[in-house]
This record gives C-alpha cells, structure tokens and sequence, in this order.
C-alpha cells in the first residue's frame, strides 16, 4: 500500500452476505427432539444426539431437507442431484460434538440469484444444510461471571445462505435481506423472526479502491446481526472504520467483529478463520443424499406464488400502484386477504384499488373481519354519498385527458388499463361515485373519442 494519504472516496464497498434462517420443522435436524425450543425452560428438549454424548447417531430430517431444496429453488439456484452431509470441526462450548454436521464442497442449492429493484442481480453462491449449535448466555451467579448454556437450540435446522460480493451498498444489503425473509415467510418454512434469532444476519465487509477489478485481500465478518437496522449501521461502521485505515496506509485486518448497539460500534472478536482451519471432512454416519429430476420438479411444483412475481401481477391484473401492490405484497396473509375481497366486491362494482385503499388506510383485522364484511361496509360508505352525473362526467373527462398513454393502452386492447382510470376518477371524487357507474362512463366517453 502506499503511504500516500488517499481520500476515502477512492475506495467503494463489497460486501457479500450469510444468512442464517432457522427451519420451522417439528423435530430437531439430526433427532426426534422438539425444536420449538424459543422461551422453553433450559435444557429440557434434548436427547443424547443433541447433547453430543458418544456412540449417538444422527438420522437427517427429511421435511428440512426439502424445505432447504425449496429455498434454493425460490432464490433460482441449481438442485445437484448428488449431495453430502460434512464435518465441521472447531472447539467452543456451544457445540457438544466438536464439530458440527454441514455441508461444504457439495451443498443441496448452488449457483442461484435475486433481482434487486434497481434492476441489479446478486449471485447467489450456495444455500445448504446444517444444524445450529446451543446457545450461550454470559451472566453472574453468586458474584461470579459465568457462561451458561441451553442446549435447546443445539441440533434446530439451520439454512445457511451465501451470496457472491455483489453489494456496493447498505440499502442494498437491507432490500435483498427483507426480500429473503418475505420469500422463507411465502414457503412457509420459516417465522424469520428475528427478535426470536429465526435468522441471524452476517455481512462480510471490505473495501477496493474504485474502478479496480481484483476484489481486496482482507475481509472482516461482522456475526449474528439481528434487525435490518443493525445491519445498515454496522456496514456504515465498517466502510468508515476500514477507509480510516487505508487512508493511513494500513490494511484492515481479517477478522470476525461484533455489532455493540450501545456502543454503536463493531468490536473484534477473533481473527476469521479459512475453510481449511475447519479440517473438513464428508459426515461418516450420513449417506450421501441422490435426488432424481422428478423428485426435483415435485418439489418446485408446490413452490406458492413468489413475492416479486406476485407484485408483478397484482400491478397489472389490478392496476394498483408500485407502492400499493409492495405494501398488499409484504405479507401473504394480507395478500391473500385483498384478493379475497376484490372477488368478493366484483360482483358489486367494487374497485380492487377501493379495496386495496381501506386495507393499506384502515388496516382491518384480517383475522376478524372476514373479507365480505369488508366488502359490504365499503358498499355502505359508497352509497351513503352521492355524485351528480354531471360531475362524474366532468371528472371522467378530466382523468381520461390527463392520461393519454392509459387511454392508448385501452384503446389498443389493454382493457384492465381502464381500472387505472376508474381508480384516478374515484380518488379525484373522494369516493361519492358508484365504481359501476364510473366504468360505464368511462367506457362511453372512450369509446366516443
């Protein structure tokens, strides 16, 4: 490096990502043990394969197998069709055997990818199998600091999913992640609750100097970030902290740190360890595992309707805004929900941008108020207002010369453009008209042009 001071704008991020997502299966990975472990009395949902005693034998779960297989399939990933299970060898008391049952060379999911909003793809690298270790809590028993362990956790399915260093930003990092948890939520194989440690978040931070093709020599690993806010900060830590040390001519050192949120700060933790420190080596006590292409397709055909693909088609089978169709989108209940009531109010005249309006507003209790009764207090609020014909007609006029490109879109055999057009004309009239009436006048103005 050279001693010459360098402005940090000469240097841009890259960060890759590990995503630690826990399964919601029943049973723990490699035993018949509970693994709804959260907030249960310590030590009480194990059993010798858990605990690590010797001559236990681990028997693979099937359901988190496939689930594994199904992530890899929602994040575009191939599904090789031979895999193994491997020994990852390290020492620390979270982990009874010492080592834990992984996958390294031949994983279930490799070479898949996500498309960010900007239009960005970000590679996806692997996304494998793996069993979490026990959980360590640091507190005081009579006076003294001790470590106590709740083996609980020890043997939960784990998802580890690794991306290339394809990110030049903390915005980026935050969007691909909530998309990674809204896709686990979709499968259904994960709360991804991350106040519940569901799925723990771990950037891999350095810096090059701008323009520079090779990636740097050094990358420092900041471990189990909890919240999407946490994240932005420590990767905003990080790129300060790193470009400090490279302005003065110094190389950042290798090596895994932690997020203090008191602190605001990213602390260090030990020097990061290579593949090789790990002395892997393929799990004796699994069989490799051989998938045939049908048992493949079995799984990609009960894959639901994806989040991106499903925004997508809320905006254009409802001509619902970006913004509309992303906040109906965030939840599958909630979408579930709208769609429900949209059939529901078709018959009636009701708008799916009317309906789309008082659940994003009103927030019903998607719960309780069942989608019917949505749909019947809307009809009840409409009707109780009233617009002349004359003002409707005004206002259609209005909307449709404001609006040339939806109106050539009709015109050239895109009818659901004339939903953008009734959603426009209903929101300039506050909502006093009768959806059935407007599409009508719509249709007869646009057909007199």
């Amino acid at each position: 490096m050279n001693d010459k001071r360098l402005a940090t704008s000469e240097f841009e991020a890259v960060i890759g990502l590990e995503v630690h997502v826990e399964l919601y299966t029943k049973s723990k990975m490699f035993c018949s043990c509970s693994a709804d472990y959260f907030g249960k009395e310590p030590n009480t949902h194990v059993c010798p394969v858990c605990l690590g005693l010797p001559g236990a034998l681990p028997a693979p779960n099937k359901q988190a197998i496939k689930w594994c297989v199904a992530i890899g399939l929602a994040l575009n990933c191939q599904i090789p069709t031979f895999s193994k299970f491997d020994r990852k060898n390290y020492f620390y008391p979270d982990l009874p055997k010492g080592y834990q049952i992984s996958q390294y060379d031949q994983p279930f999911c490799v070479n898949g990818h996500v498309i960010l909003s900007n239009g960005k793809k970000i590679r996806i690298t692997r996304a494998h199998m793996e069993e979490d270790t026990a959980k360590l809590t640091h507190a005081k028993v009579d006076g003294k600091n001790v470590s106590l362990i709740d083996f609980n956790r020890s043997g939960v399915p784990l998802v580890e999913i690794v991306t290339e260093p394809d990110f030049e930003s903390a915005q980026e990092v935050v969007e691909y992640l909530k998309l990674l948890q809204q896709t686990v939520r979709y499968l259904g194989v994960s709360e991804a609750d991350m106040e519940k440690g569901d799925m723990r978040l771990e950037p891999n931070i350095s810096l090059k100097r701008k323009g520079g093709k090779d990636l740097p020599k050094y990358k420092v690993e900041v471990k189990n970030i909890n919240s999407f806010k946490f994240v932005e900060r420590a990767i905003a830590f990080e790129i300060k902290r790193q470009g400090d040390l490279l302005e003065r001519g110094q190389v950042p050192r290798q090596e895994t740190r932690g997020w203090n949120e008191q602190k605001q700060e990213t602390t260090s933790q030990r020097s990061k360890e290579e593949a090789h420190d790990y002395r892997y080596f393929p799990e004796p006590d699994i069989p490799p595992i051989r998938w045939s292409q049908t048992q493949i397709g079995v799984i990609k055909k009960s894959l639901p309707e994806l989040p991106q693909v499903k925004l997508a088609r809320f905006r254009s089978a409802y001509g619902l805004s970006f913004y509309d169709a992303k906040i109906l989108t965030r939840e599958k209940p909630t979408a579930d929900y709208f769609e429900k009531a949209v059939l529901a109010g078709k018959k009636h005249g009701v708008l799916a941008k009317q309906v789309a309006n008082l659940i994003i507003n009103k927030k019903p209790d998607i719960i309780t108020v069942p989608p019917v009764e949505l749909v019947q207090n809307l009809i009840a609020q409409t009707t109780t207002r009233g617009i002349s014909d004359e003002t409707s007609n005004k206002i259609a006029q209005e909307i449709i010369d404001e609006n040339p490109t939806v109106v050539k879109d009709y015109k050239e055999g895109k009818t659901n453009a004339i939903q953008v057009l009734i959603g426009k004309v209903m929101q300039k009239n506050q909502g006093k008209a009768e959806p059935r009436k407007v599409k009508e006048i719509l249709e007869k103005l646009l057909g007199a042009r």
